[in-house]
């Protein structure tokens, strides 16, 4: 039996991944700044080449910022399914390596590549193998990280960027660690490394050299225990393949203020749909409702409901959501952005099985027609059957909201069909 790799994780990251989908896909875009999100006044940057970051340009930067920063800024609107598609390519090319894949989302995840080193080489190897495979056969850039925690590869991914590789010897990694800024730590967002500043710890060695309970004191017992570990070069997570969705949520920004409640139950009935959609093309339902809204003042107010039983029914969905909103009374409260989402997901067809045990016989026929309508949208590509609430609506809108979810049945590995694949191997150069 062999000795495990000392450095056998790997996170593979692609590079600025929607904008250089596009930049593929229209190659005139190749070498310009390019942000990939809605041109609107309230439209965010969904992602950002690297020509465009030079000029400050980042995701989730309001559009408006980011053609003051770059005025030659090219804006392309987002094709998610493709970069999907491309997506489910990416994770074919891991599944030739390892079948240990953990998504993190579209454009990264983690490998653990213990059990292939001694049949294809060592993991710097396989690195960049998997880079070579992936500008070979999708013609996109991706940096990866080499090391022995999943912490440690996900920095040196970042580090690597763009388009490179780093890996760290296991025995080196705690002294490399310690110069980084605080920052660098795997959980230390702006706020918690503005907080450790505050308190004399600036780097990762003043956090590994600082008592675990005065980490804890100052970001909170979970947080700080967890970064005075990593600080120290303590990772035990595991790399676990196909991790389950933890949410999927809908929202919506509007171009311009709601105040009329019968409009904003409008848009809550629209994104219902829009998530119900989703949870059955998965499979799951979920039994914890949430209603996120966004006021003009940028306030931000969750509302969440847990039901008995997990469904994935559009109706059910509606109801749990416009009760969330009816009891915040809003009445003519300007809003700016509003989403629903589920999470706390079982098994899909609970809902199902929920109407049978208690032949509730209107529950049931939602179900059915739920599921007919679900047919008929994927049957006739660009038929939508929905509420008669949403006809009006419907008659001006274009795809779906933006969905958002974490580590989804998309993103599982499927490998493309042996015509089109490139037979190489880790050996070839």
């Amino acid at each position: 039996m062999h000795d495990r790799h000392p450095e056998s994780i790997l996170h593979v990251d692609m590079d600025a991944f929607f904008a250089s989908v596009e930049q593929r896909d229209d190659p005139s875009l190749r070498g310009l700044p390019v942000a990939v999100g809605a041109a609107s006044g309230r439209g965010v940057v969904a992602a950002a080449s690297y020509e465009a970051r030079r000029f400050g340009v980042h995701s989730a930067m309001p559009m408006v910022q980011a053609r003051r920063l770059c005025p030659d800024l090219v804006v392309v609107g987002h094709h998610f399914e493709r970069y999907r598609e491309v997506s489910r390519a990416v994770r074919a090319i891991f599944a030739d390596v390892t079948p240990v894949v953990e998504p993190l989302s579209l454009d990264e995840a983690f490998l653990d590549v213990a059990g292939a080193v001694h049949l294809y080489g060592e993991p710097p190897v396989l690195g960049e193998w998997i880079r070579g495979r992936v500008r070979d056969e999708l013609d996109l850039p991706c940096s990866v990280g080499v090391g022995p925690t999943k912490s440690v590869a996900k920095l040196l991914s970042g580090l690597a960027k763009p388009d490179g590789l780093l890996h760290w010897p296991a025995g080196e990694v705690v002294e490399r660690l310690r110069p980084l800024d605080v920052s660098a730590l795997w959980g230390a967002g702006p706020r918690t490394a503005e907080r450790l500043r505050s308190f004399g710890l600036r780097t990762v060695g003043d956090v590994a050299d600082a008592d675990a309970s005065v980490v804890q004191r100052i970001v909170g017992d979970v947080n700080g225990r967890q970064l005075h570990r990593l600080a120290r070069g303590e990772d035990p997570r595991r790399v676990t393949p196909r991790q389950p969705a933890r949410s999927v949520s809908a929202e919506t920004t509007f171009d311009v203020d709601v105040d009329d409640p019968d409009e904003l139950r409008r848009h809550v009935l629209r994104l219902a749909g829009s998530v119900g959609r989703r949870l059955r093309r998965q499979g799951i339902a979920g039994r914890t409702v949430t209603l996120k809204l966004r006021f003009d003042s940028f306030e931000t107010v969750t509302r969440s409901t847990t039901r008995p039983t997990a469904t994935d029914r559009t109706h059910d969905l509606v109801t749990a959501a416009g009760r969330l909103l009816a009891d915040l009374r809003l009445e003519r409260v300007r809003v700016r952005l509003v989403g629903v989402g589920v999470s706390n997901f079982g098994d899909g067809g609970g809902a199902e099985q929920l109407a049978l045990v208690t032949d509730d016989v209107d529950t049931h026929r939602w179900g059915r027609v739920e599921r007919v309508a679900d047919r008929v949208a994927e049957r006739f590509d660009g038929v939508d059957v929905s509420y008669a609430a949403l006809l009006d609506d419907l008659a001006g809108e274009g795809p779906d909201p933006d969905l958002r979810e974490e580590v989804a049945e998309d993103l599982r590995p499927q490998r493309p069909s042996p015509a089109t694949r490139t037979t190489r191997t880790p050996h070839d150069p």
